[in-house]
């Protein structure tokens, strides 16, 4: 999805196609909050990190961004859109991490909108959010979106860490988005 891999900038906050340049400053980013990787599905620490990246490097179905904080230069976090499908004309908005430097400012919502706006824009009718229920921060901020809670699948993902997770599905049509 060509056109969904472009830089996105709004006040604090760039989206730019992860590269490997940005490899090293997101390990840096990921390593800022040790506790939080143990209700990710993978995890991005330390060892975890090189075996991550080389599993999103195979998957091709991704849209990757390394997010930036304008007012430091600095790379906080990452984001993507999953499985982008224009027959559908469905994607999906997930494997987000930003730092604690920015979390509780409103950057995660600037980076939101900005992704959403722009999914929009070229031409996809829904956005799907899936969060582990155990992450009430995530699915906190995705219904703060506009986002509707459409349901939970049980058991479905098995963690890195072997937990068996249940899944929170979150829908956003693009119509709910314009009438916000």
């Amino acid at each position: 999805m060509a056109e969904l891999s472009t830089v996105l900038e709004e006040g604090p906050v760039r989206l730019e196609p992860l590269d490997e340049h940005h490899i090293e400053p997101l390990r840096a980013a990921c390593a800022e909050d040790r506790e939080v990787w143990d209700i990710y599905p993978v995890s991005m620490l330390g060892e975890h990190f090189d075996k991550a990246m080389e599993i999103f490097h195979r998957t091709d179905n991704w849209v990757r961004f390394a997010v930036i904080n304008t007012e430091n230069d600095m790379l906080v976090g990452m984001s993507n859109y999953i499985n982008p499908d224009l027959a559908t004309k469905v994607t999906e908005i997930g494997g987000t991490y930003i730092a604690p430097s920015v979390r509780g400012s409103g950057f995660n919502d600037v980076m939101k909108k900005l992704m959403i706006d722009h999914a929009f824009a070229c031409g996809f009718t829904r956005i799907e959010f899936r969060v582990d229920t155990r992450n009430k921060r995530s699915m906190a901020a995705v219904l703060k979106l506009g986002a509707k809670h459409e349901g939970t699948l049980r058991k479905n993902r098995i963690t890195w860490t072997g937990f068996i997770r249940d899944t929170a599905v979150f829908g956003l049509l693009q119509e709910e988005w314009a009438n916000r």
